[in-house]
């Protein structure tokens, strides 16, 4: 009997070393792995990416100057009835060309270039967005992640809070803050609206709590008496990042709808600032007459809810153990 052997030249590795290659793959690199293959988490970042980007360059922002030369504050005489002198249309299409033109996205009652005023509500929208992630993760996590490890009293405490306020509408409460916060600025709504919203966050932090705190390694950590400061933050915290991040991501997405329906409602940022829920509120009556007022402030609102929507898809297909195929 005659055995084929396929001969293996000088410097290949073997099936079992590229096996071992696979297996040495630390948990961040398969993350990372698994999130560059989605592709509408790919593409939902550059959008995100790309409409950051334009909304704090074109106008500037922080007192740093942008490279649109008009303000959202600066009025003037309305050129063409305020229409937009965007063009996307080649000419051989019988278009007026690919151009900007001095007012791509239009002007309005009071000829306000609308591409700043636009810009400007986007800024708005994503500070408050941000904010309210950051401070309801942050609040939701330390929650959590007490009610989960300590139990007893201080589980029953906190989680019979959260429950009150999971009881109370978002809407609301944030309607209540945002009325008493409106006059105060952007940042100001984002933090007192991100107090509100975090209950979410906090039961999903004590699930995982709950889970690893009966781990072997956090027993481990404890018999050889480990503070339980150091417990939470170095050694079950950790393990908790990936359902944190996802939350915190899709809470961004959350959060720019809040602020958009709270404007709508006159309950968000107050003149003369502006959001992109503001202007849809404002100019909701132009939407026959003049629909680009209308439509542009909705069209930024469905990209990032979209964009952000989509990457924490990925996030969350990405930090699922469960998928550990990887392409070698």
């Amino acid at each position: 009997m005659t055995i084929n052997a396929q001969a293996t030249e000088p410097g290949t590795p073997s099936d079992a070393q590229q096996g071992l290659a696979v297996v040495a793959r630390t948990q961040g690199q398969m993350v990372r792995r698994r999130f560059f293959r989605h592709r509408a988490a790919l593409a939902g970042m550059v959008i995100f990416g790309l409409v950051i980007i334009l909304a704090f360059s074109s106008i500037g922002f922080a007192g740093i100057p942008g490279w649109w030369d008009k303000n959202y504050l600066d009025t003037g005489s309305l050129v063409n009835q305020g229409r937009p002198t965007l063009s996307l249309v080649p000419e051989f299409l019988g278009g007026d060309g690919v151009r900007l033109g001095e007012h791509p996205f239009g002007q309005d009652d009071i000829g306000i270039d609308y591409f700043a005023l636009t810009m400007r509500g986007a800024q708005q929208s994503l500070i408050i967005a941000f904010l309210v992630a950051i401070v309801g993760t942050l609040v939701g996590t330390l929650i959590g992640s007490a009610a989960g490890y300590f139990r007893g009293k201080v589980e029953a405490v906190l989680m019979r809070f959260t429950d009150v306020m999971i009881t109370i509408p978002v809407l609301i409460i944030a309607a209540v803050v945002g009325r008493m916060m409106g006059d105060s600025g952007a940042a100001a709504l984002g933090v007192f609206i991100g107090l509100v919203i975090w209950p979410t966050l906090g039961r999903l932090v004590r699930g995982e709590f709950l889970s690893l705190r009966e781990k072997e390694f956090v027993e481990a950590a404890r018999a050889i008496g480990t503070p339980a400061r150091r417990i939470i933050f170095r050694h079950i915290l950790p393990n908790t990042v990936g359902v944190i991040i996802v939350a915190a991501t899709l809470s961004v997405a959350n959060a720019v709808l809040l602020e958009s329906a709270l404007s709508f409602l006159g309950l968000g940022v107050q003149p003369p600032d502006t959001s992109l829920g503001q202007l849809i509120s404002e100019y909701r009556s132009a939407m026959v007459t003049r629909p680009w007022l209308f439509w542009w402030p909705g069209l930024f609102i469905i990209l990032i809810a979209l964009s952000i929507n989509f990457i924490g898809d990925g996030l969350r297909d990405a930090f699922d153990p469960r998928q550990t195929r990887v392409r070698a």
